[in-house]
């Protein structure tokens, strides 16, 4: 490839923002060439404008550091600028809406870290290894919104990538319930101790919203499209329970789950081994090597030992064992802000670019 496409970080100033800003430096397709955030960002560059917030352990990348921010608010502006846009904006879904939506019609592909179109019928909301064709729903999305070029396509919430890519595997065995409970970090929150010191030695039992899109996003997720919108899935059954613990990042989940026809351990361990999605064979540059790898050790997978497998971008799976109310028992592993955030995200628009959706204005 030998000119990257421009890209623009709408919310470039808060922790998902800077996940983008680090994963897109020296990447082989993209270029960030344009920042945008709030109005109150706007006007100065951007180490001005995150100096005293820059939440990463790396550096801010010289070769963004002298661009100037621009008002998110002006789609026009920043769009004229950018072949696409990563959305990570922090304001009300409505609000939110409107903009991706705004940004779509100038004919720029948005690839959004947020949840408000999460259930927009005709949006995609995608894992690229389990459901790739559900971007085909884009083409009635683009009609919808009077645009031959522009269009919306979201990342799901970051908990379920902790357990859902190991159920996928598994899904000809018809998985009818499932319980999970997800122990998730405080970069979830946008937050780190300095920002947060009530977390240290602490654990809250809720977080607010989560349990709802830990229990319905995989339906959506495992759906099927039928006249230019994406059906969910009837099955399985999910319940489940999110809790924020004291960890910097990564979100684990301990997982029941019973199946119409009950696998052996070595049918479903050879299932994670060898699963392998669209990204695996396009060879995509963010894509994990190996999608799921599982410990056969008692003690793994841990948090700060295994969320950075595959560079952040793999699922980490251990302690299968059958139970005695539901069929098996496992405990799964993602990174939030690689693999379920802006990682998940640059991982989307590179499935895009491949299969022709995203393209140099």
């Amino acid at each position: 490839m030998t000119h990257k496409l421009r890209v623009g970080i709408v919310g470039g100033t808060g922790m998902v923002g800077q996940r983008f800003i680090e994963l897109l430096d020296q990447h082989p397709w993209f270029e960030v060439t344009t920042i945008a955030a709030s109005s109150k960002s706007a006007g100065r560059t951007y180490e001005e404008s995150v100096q005293g917030r820059w939440k990463l352990a790396c550096p801010i990348p010289e070769e963004v550091k002298n661009i100037v921010v621009l008002d998110a608010s002006k789609v026009e502006e920043v769009a004229s600028q950018v072949d696409f846009i990563f959305c990570a904006v922090d304001m009300p879904k409505d609000q939110i809406k409107a903009l991706e939506e705004a940004y779509a019609k100038t004919g720029t592909p948005v690839i959004s870290n947020n949840s408000a179109h999460r259930w927009t019928p005709d949006i995609p909301m995608v894992i690229p290894e389990i459901n790739p064709q559900h971007i085909e729903v884009i083409a009635a999305q683009r009609k919808r919104l009077g645009t031959s070029t522009g269009f919306i396509a979201v990342k799901p919430n970051c908990s379920i990538q902790s357990y859902v890519p190991a159920l996928n595997a598994l899904l000809d065995f018809k998985p009818t319930q499932v319980v999970a409970s997800t122990y998730q970090a405080i970069s979830g929150a946008g937050k780190n101790f300095t920002d947060w010191p009530e977390m240290l030695d602490n654990v809250i039992p809720y977080i607010g919203g989560e349990e709802e899109k830990s229990e319905q996003e995989p339906l959506r997720i495992w759906g099927h499209i039928d006249n230019g919108q994406i059906i969910k899935a009837s099955a399985p059954l999910i319940t489940t329970q999110c809790i924020r613990v004291p960890v910097t990042d990564g979100h684990l989940a301990t997982v029941f789950a019973s199946f119409e026809n009950k696998p052996s351990k070595d049918e479903i361990l050879e299932r994670w081994l060898k699963f392998k999605g669209r990204p695996q064979e396009l060879e995509l540059p963010s894509a994990p090597k190996q999608f799921i790898t599982y410990f056969e050790e008692d003690n793994r997978p841990q948090t700060k030992l295994d969320r950075d497998i595959e560079r952040g971008m793999g699922v980490s799976v251990g302690r299968l064992r059958e139970d005695s109310i539901y069929d098996y028992k496992f405990v799964g592993l993602s990174h939030n802000t690689l693999r379920g955030a802006a990682g998940g995200a640059v991982l989307i628009a590179e499935l895009l670019k491949a299969e022709g959706y995203i393209q140099a204005k």
